[in-house]
């Protein structure tokens, strides 16, 4: 059985956040690996915890993605400040074959656009993907699940960093379709008696209030802040309210675009013009909601450059959705060579943090091998890039950790999931439930 098969098998995403399902990557052929390790999002530290207590399994997976895709070079890209993993890594790995490649502690220099760029010199095409130069890139969460797939283990746990307003930070390995409630009490609970959770992140995660949601193959992490906390309260306005703001207040200074990552890097992303489409129709909207095509969601021009704290990110999610819906291609300037302030424009991730309102959040989460199971677990149908799985599993039925309880569907892109505990399946629907015993 070849690595992408047993990948499929096991039912590996991209643990990142993409959630793209790993067994198409595995079947691709590049010259170069890149394993993610960046991990740029204020206070996660998940990342960091797995190449410091896996890295040869980490290694490993480069490695058997390398064979798997005839690459010839496999790096990883990790912070420089994060001295430890970089020595744990490079010990695990031995060889020229597998080499580390230091970053800047800067936001966001985990997006693939960037890691690619600093990792190779290459500059992925506008709109494109790492494959159309040759790379592949997978978080080294991801290429630990790879290691564990060779060896017939699939995924049943998601590693998230629980952090912010709870009384004690923690990353640890928890059971997919973990509450939300269950997972910060682990962290000893919330220190405030309301508040939301930046599920992902506080840059380009969402922000939820039901802590009866559920940990996927995705979640990368959940930040927890008093809901009168500056982000909370920005982040909860309707979408509409952001647009109406931004449509009578923006003077189109264009700090947002100056400070734009992937506008540095070279790429057409000009916000500042996007801010512009709210004040159009439909008949001259068009015109500037191409200069959000292609925008990664980072943030950063949202939550750090514009300095009337106004919505450019949003802006853009808006005139994205408009373009899909109206089947409009991009059309733009397709060279790509970095601005000459490429590296002077960098965001330091401290003076972020400290932007944000997060300093007195900025600690550690110290790493929990043992904690208390749920009772249940809920299992969503939807955690990955692409077509709902097909359950396989009936209520009533008794189930084992590991056990397929619902596969990709015929012909379709997708991926499996696996009971995450022994137990018995309570429902089926858009989600199964599994109760523990």
């Amino acid at each position: 059985m070849n690595l992408s098969e047993q990948v499929r098998r096991a039912g590996v995403v991209g643990a990142g956040g993409a959630g793209f399902p790993a067994h198409v990557k595995a079947a691709s052929t590049v010259d170069t690996v890149i394993a993610n390790g960046a991990e740029c999002e204020p206070l996660l530290h998940k990342d960091f915890e797995i190449m410091m207590r896996h890295a040869p399994e980490v290694v490993e997976g480069v490695r058997l993605l390398m064979r798997s895709t005839g690459a010839r070079q496999g790096i990883v890209g990790i912070k420089e400040k994060n001295a430890d993993a970089i020595a744990a890594i490079a010990n695990a790995a031995q060889s020229p074959e597998v080499t580390v490649h230091g970053l800047g502690d800067f936001y966001p220099s985990g997006d693939e656009y960037i890691l690619v760029y600093e990792a190779t010199g290459r500059l992925i095409p506008p709109q494109g993907i790492p494959l159309n130069i040759g790379v592949v890139v997978s978080n080294v969460e991801t290429l630990l699940n790879i290691a564990r797939a060779a060896q017939g283990v699939p995924v049943t746990r998601k590693w998230i960093t629980v952090t912010g307003a709870v009384r004690k930070p923690v990353t640890f390995a928890a059971p997919v379709g973990m509450t939300f409630a269950d997972a910060i009490a682990v962290a000893g609970g919330a220190q405030a008696d309301s508040f939301g959770v930046f599920v992902g992140g506080v840059m380009m995660g969402a922000l939820e209030f039901n802590m009866e949601r559920v940990v996927t193959k995705t979640t990368a992490g959940l930040v927890v802040l008093p809901t009168d906390h500056t982000l909370v309260v920005r982040k909860s306005q309707p979408e509409r309210t952001m647009h109406r703001i931004g449509k009578s207040a923006c003077d189109q200074c264009s700090f947002c675009t100056e400070l734009c990552p992937r506008y540095v890097l070279g790429y057409d992303v000009q916000p500042h013009k996007v801010m512009r489409s709210l004040g159009f129709t439909h008949t001259g909207e068009a015109h500037w909601n191409r200069y959000a095509a292609l925008c990664c969601a980072c943030g950063l021009c949202t939550l750090y450059a514009c300095p009337e704290a106004l919505f450019p990110k949003e802006a853009c999610d808006r005139s994205k959705r408009e373009m899909k819906t109206r089947g409009e291609q991009w059309t733009g300037i397709t060279e790509v060579k970095p601005h000459a302030m490429y590296e002077g424009r960098r965001t330091p991730m401290k003076q972020l943090v400290n932007r944000l309102g997060l300093s007195p959040y900025d600690h550690h989460a110290e790493f929990v091998a043992e904690i208390s199971m749920p009772r249940r677990v809920v299992l969503p149908l939807t955690q990955h890039v692409g077509a709902p799985s097909l359950s396989r599993v009936k209520a009533g039925q008794r189930v084992r950790e590991g056990e397929c309880v619902a596969d990709i569907r015929e012909g379709a892109l997708g991926a499996r999931i696996h009971a995450s505990v022994d137990g018995i399946v309570r429902s089926v629907g858009e989600s199964i439930e599994i109760e523990r015993g």
